[in-house]
């Protein structure tokens, strides 16, 4: 069996990146973002209750904090 994964729960507020709405309908497992980069609670919960109700397995995606460079700037770390 092939495990197709999207990155979902990008967004945050009113914003949004994707329509994790309909990958979650076509994928196999998600990695929700944690609220660094990008995602923020309420997003985070949205998107893995949808995965759980259509039985997709559910990953972190985790970074650094960096919301405004969405994970992409250079940043020292200690």
């Amino acid at each position: 069996m092939i495990d197709l994964n999207a990155d979902l729960g990008e967004g945050f507020g009113r914003w949004t990146l994707t329509d994790d709405d309909a990958l979650l309908s076509v994928v196999t497992s998600a990695n929700v973002a944690c609220g660094f980069h990008a995602g923020d609670p309420s997003v985070m919960r949205r998107v893995c209750d949808l995965a759980a109700e259509r039985g997709v397995r559910i990953g972190a995606q985790v970074s650094y904090r960096d919301l405004a460079g969405f994970g992409r700037r250079t940043m020292d770390v200690p």
